[in-house]
């Protein structure tokens, strides 16, 4: 069983070999080794017609708590504004992105992630559960960015590493602070979860951060930037640019739904854990990216989870008679390792058989 939260990622083989990575800028032709036939197995629909579009919420409205829950237990994702990120720092993070993945595909092989490890270039982690490639690059951070960093800029990383710590630091506040909210649209307060702290500070919280690159591709229609999933989080915060291509699945007769881009603002996802915790209140979302013709698109994934040893199971306080427990009890590493061997049918693993 993986003793740390690094050990339970490395348990999908998703090394990058040099014939898998693709010189995006160059090709003007989809390879077989990406194309995908299946890519609309549901309807996209347009967002504003999905019944009003994706939730953006204000976190300075004095409801937003309510506007919060509502839009997990609903959608299962929502875009926030008034979050207090400041836009500079999105900027210089987006800036230094565009570096990493504008360098040569020999350049960036320099930072691959190796067989064994979890940070550092690569492909899709859930890469190895699909029969193609996907039309994308990524790169993963956990802990300190700085021994890649350098292999990447020699002589000139630290504007790379000081933007990523400062991000992180950011968000670790604000998934703080959308965790109370999500809760506290349950019930759930502070003395309620034994891992929040004495004053609910959440400080032994798990977190990596998921750079991800969807270059321009020449015929978008034959291939996938990013293949349906859910995440093994309890929150996702993600930050995209100004070129959509993030969708949720809002359910099967919806079909999947465009998350539009909105000046300054952050989306939020319900991952797998926080479904659990909720007791299937809040629903996992599934999502997916796809890819351009003309515009390349760069997003970052803050992914925030539990301490990496405790255990995840419905809150006491949401269960009664009426309300058995619907999942067993998880770490974060036992739910990676879990998905990792059955990726979009893990949490049906940790059902239990509770009936009223």
């Amino acid at each position: 069983m993986p003793s740390r939260l690094s050990d339970a990622f490395r348990e999908v083989p998703v090394h990058l070999r040099s014939k898998d990575h693709l010189d995006f800028e160059s090709i003007r032709e989809v390879p077989d080794s990406h194309t995908w036939q299946d890519v609309d197995d549901y309807p996209s629909v347009d967002a504003a017609a999905a019944v009003g579009g994706v939730p953006v919420v204000d976190l300075n409205d004095p409801n937003a708590m309510k506007l919060v829950s509502h839009a997990c237990e609903t959608w299962g994702v929502f875009q926030i504004v008034n979050h207090g990120v400041p836009m500079t720092l999105l900027q210089a993070l987006e800036a230094q992105g565009r570096r990493l993945f504008s360098l040569p595909a020999e350049h960036k092989l320099k930072a691959a992630r190796l067989p064994d490890g979890i940070s550092g270039y690569g492909l899709a982690r859930i890469s190895s559960f699909f029969p193609k490639l996907m039309w994308s690059e990524g790169f993963t951070i956990v802990g300190s960015p700085i021994e890649h960093a350098r292999q990447l800029w020699p002589d000139d990383y630290t504007q790379f590493c000081e933007a990523i710590e400062e991000y992180v630091k950011e968000m670790k506040g604000l998934a703080g602070k959308l965790m109370w909210l999500v809760l506290g649209g349950l019930g759930i307060t502070k003395g309620d979860l034994k891992w929040g702290g004495s004053k609910g500070e959440l400080k032994e919280a798990s977190a990596g951060l998921q750079l991800n690159s969807y270059p321009a591709c020449p015929n978008p229609n034959r291939t996938m930037g990013l293949a349906a999933h859910t995440d093994s989080t309890l929150l996702t915060i993600l930050y995209q640019n100004n070129t959509s291509g993030l969708q949720v699945l809002k359910d099967g007769s919806t079909g999947w739904v465009t998350v539009p881009p909105l000046p300054e603002a952050l989306v939020v996802n319900v991952g797998d854990l926080l479904h659990i915790l909720s007791n299937g209140k809040y629903p996992s979302v599934f999502h997916r990216a796809v890819v351009h013709q003309t515009r390349h698109r760069l997003s970052a994934a803050y992914l925030y989870g539990p301490p990496q040893n405790t255990k995840v199971g419905p809150l006491e306080k949401l269960l009664d008679i009426n309300n058995p427990p619907l999942y067993k009890p998880v770490t974060w590493n036992e739910y990676l390792e879990t998905k990792a061997k059955h990726f979009n049918k893990a949490l049906a693993t940790l059902r239990t058989t509770s009936t009223t």
